[in-house]
């Protein structure tokens, strides 16, 4: 079993960073494909960026160029660096944790929110 615990969400003015943490315990996830996904009040849950267990990385639209997704395998933990916020970034954060053969989500954290304020 793994559990992952997301952090580092809160409230930010638009144009400012927050680094979201996705940390994993109960067994290692580098064998893992990772995403962060997000979920606003009223909309469906999207896609926001994934690693892949090789490291190759992809991106939304909507925030290619401003957010950055990275994995630390000392720490188990999985990182979504988000630069210039907008207030269309609000939303409940979430890391998933993935087999690269399988698309559906092994396990997946309690999310964390990010609030941006214009």
């Amino acid at each position: 079993q793994v559990q992952l615990v997301e952090s580092g969400g809160g409230l930010v003015q638009a144009g400012g960073s927050l680094r979201l943490s996705c940390a994993a315990s109960g067994r290692t996830i580098s064998m893992y494909d990772m995403d962060w996904f997000r979920q606003a009040p009223g909309k469906a849950r999207e896609f926001v960026a994934g690693i892949s267990w090789s490291d190759s990385t992809n991106y939304a639209d909507s925030v290619k160029g401003r957010f950055s997704i990275s994995r630390d395998a000392a720490k188990n933990t999985v990182y979504l660096q988000m630069n210039s916020l907008k207030p269309e970034d609000t939303a409940v954060y979430y890391c998933g944790a993935r087999i690269p053969t399988s698309n559906e989500y092994s396990y997946w954290g309690q999310g964390t929110q990010v609030t941006v304020s214009s």
